[in-house]
């Protein structure tokens, strides 16, 4: 291979891996604004669970900052109590949110039944970043039991495991709404 080529080479090799380490694990750009938000619909297996430090998944790591702060402070303070907190839903992408309400549409024959457990993308704060499904259910009742002191609310009457900061760290929640449609 002559000099020449063997630099041309070289730099063809140095601008791939240049490329390579610019793009996200999908290969898509990284996000240019003040947040890069992790790939993925945030959808995590029925009947399944992950950890709020869990960061890699999408559910976790495109929450509100603020309410993952709280979120994660209510659950090292319920883990020395012997609780433990996991996430059955975080942040959900709009396709997700509106593929859950299809299927509610389907399961309970009725748009108007489904619209009490599931908000369309538009209006969901799950979408958002600003709602959080907490499991098991003795997580569940120690959050709805503690939540105020981290600002964390029970937004719906209906739904024990979705929270939602409410109110102020130690100040008290608001009570929970019927359910999704009011």
């Amino acid at each position: 291979m002559s000099a020449t080529r063997g630099k041309g080479f070289w730099a063809f090799l140095l601008a791939l891996l240049v490329l390579a380490t610019a793009c996200t694990p999908s290969g898509e750009a990284p996000s240019t604004g003040t947040s890069a938000r992790v790939q993925g619909d945030g959808s995590i297996p029925e009947n399944e669970s992950i950890s709020l430090d869990d960061s890699e998944h999408a559910a976790i790591a495109n929450l509100d900052p603020t309410l993952l702060a709280a979120a994660r402070k209510a659950a090292a303070d319920a883990r020395l109590r012997g609780v433990e907190l996991k996430v059955t839903s975080g942040w959900r992408s709009a396709a997700y949110q509106q593929r859950l309400l299809d299927e509610a549409i389907a399961r309970y024959r009725s748009e108007k039944e489904a619209l009490r457990w599931v908000h369309p993308p538009d209006k969901s704060k799950h979408v958002t970043g600003e709602a959080i499904d907490i499991g098991p259910t003795a997580a569940a009742d120690w959050l709805i039991q503690h939540g105020a002191d981290y600002g964390l609310c029970q937004a719906y009457a209906n739904e024990m495991w979705h929270f939602e900061l409410l109110t102020s760290p130690g100040g008290e929640c608001p009570q929970p709404i019927s359910n999704a449609i009011g």
